[in-house]
């Protein structure tokens, strides 16, 4: 197996429905795996025990498995960041999330380093950043406007 690097995110009950939702924006193939269908007692039955969703060219999982902590999830320091050239792929994720009601950190547009950048904070606290790649590089994209 090649190596890999996959976002995997805990919710406090909220796996299935945050989990839904992702896949309304990325598309592709959701599974979902209850804490009932392992037979792992003392775990609420419909639980998410581990959800895995695989779009092309990324895989996002998640699961109910953890309690939020005190400050809550939006304290969280981590952010899942798309890398790309495919401006229209890319640009199509961030609309989604925007017509689903995450919140706008950064609108998508041209930075001064020349590629397009945007950021996003979802429902469930995750924030989520998209740099495209300007055509040409760093250097033809930071002498256009």
């Amino acid at each position: 197996m090649a190596t890999s690097l996959v976002v995997y995110i805990s919710f406090a009950g909220a796996a299935r429905e945050a989990m839904t939702f992702y896949q309304s924006v990325f598309g592709g193939e959701l599974t979902i795996n209850t804490f009932s269908d392992f037979g792992i007692p003392d775990a609420p039955a419909d639980g998410v025990m581990h959800s895995e969703l695989r779009a092309e060219g990324f895989t996002v999982m998640g699961a109910d498995g953890f309690d939020e902590p005190a400050q809550g999830w939006g304290a969280s320091r981590t952010h899942a960041a798309f890398m790309s050239d495919e401006f229209d792929r890319v640009r199509g994720f961030y609309d989604r999330f925007v017509e689903r009601g995450a919140e706008v950190k950064q609108p998508l547009e041209k930075q001064v380093w020349g590629d397009f950048y945007g950021e996003v904070v979802d429902p469930w606290g995750v924030a989520w950043m998209f740099n495209v790649a300007a055509p040409g590089g760093w250097a033809e994209g930071a002498a256009t406007d």
